[in-house]
């Protein structure tokens, strides 16, 4: 190895006389040493610096201090209550759509593929409000498109009712609680289902049905702020001022086969409900 030349012999030579490499090695070997920031060629008296330092003028006895101007508190935004004026401006069915795909505080709207509004017949008698979209409709953006959807059609079909009816007496009109399938088809949080409650209270108001049914937990959670569908279904209740009927959902029914037959039974009464308002 090269030897390097004496410290004392360094810092007398002329800057012209040290190559990249020496320069170098003498910064590596000051880091080494501890050495951590540059210092001035002349010495600073500090206390001649904070001797200059402007200070803040006297005050005479009793003075009390300038108020410091307070600091604002950030204003935190009231979804529910953006919701509800959203909807409240809404003075049809597709101004409703509009509204809810305007709403930009629900972070579900940012996973989703498809705003799921409705499908059906508006002026049907009947009206179901099922929970959320799930794959199948997130692709399609209709509700109760997937193996639940069809199963649902088989039923209503056993007691003369489709979604595809021109007749209101014979039509149905489907909605959800939530409009945007929630990741993972976990269950809606309760801050997302208070998000969606007012657009929910305006959308059955613009339908204006007969009956309302209530698909599902969820559903029941919304209108009637309980939850246990197993049993809630097959009791007639009250939900946004019209009579409401809770039934399975029929995604538990593929589940649970067995539970068919109270669905079954549930269909029946909502049939002689229907016979009886005619």
């Amino acid at each position: 190895m090269e030897s390097q030349p004496p410290l004392d012999m360094i810092a007398e030579m002329p800057a012209g006389q040290m190559d990249w490499h020496l320069a170098r090695a003498l910064l590596e070997w000051q880091i080494e040493m501890g050495v951590d920031e540059c210092m001035a060629e002349a010495p600073v008296d500090r206390f001649a610096v904070e001797a200059e330092r402007p200070k803040a003028p006297a005050r005479a006895p009793g003075q009390a201090h300038a108020p410091e101007t307070p600091v604002q508190p950030r204003q935190e935004i009231d979804a529910v209550e953006v919701a509800r004026q959203a909807a409240e401006g809404a003075a049809s069915l597709e101004g409703l759509r509009e509204a809810l795909a305007a709403y930009e505080h629900c972070e579900l709207k940012r996973g989703a593929r498809s705003l799921v509004f409705s499908d059906g017949n508006p002026a049907a008698k009947v009206m179901i409000l099922g929970e959320a979209p799930g794959r199948d409709e997130d692709r399609e953006g209709r509700p109760f498109v997937g193996r639940a959807g069809q199963l649902l059609d088989r039923m209503l079909a056993a007691i003369g009712l489709a979604r595809d009816a021109e007749e209101p007496e014979e039509a149905v009109y489907i909605t959800n609680v939530l409009p945007w399938r929630p990741p993972q088809n976990r269950d809606p949080k309760p801050e997302e289902i208070a998000m969606m409650l007012p657009f929910v209270q305006k959308h059955v108001a613009l339908a204006n049905p007969d009956v309302l049914i209530l698909m599902g937990n969820i559903s029941c959670q919304a209108a009637l702020k309980k939850r246990g569908i197993l049993k809630l279904r097959g009791t007639w209740a009250e939900a946004f001022g019209l009579p409401a009927l809770p039934m399975t959902h029929p995604a538990y029914l593929l589940r649970q086969p067995h539970a068919k037959r109270e669905a079954w039974a549930d269909l029946l009464s909502l049939k002689a409900r229907l016979e009886d308002r005619g």
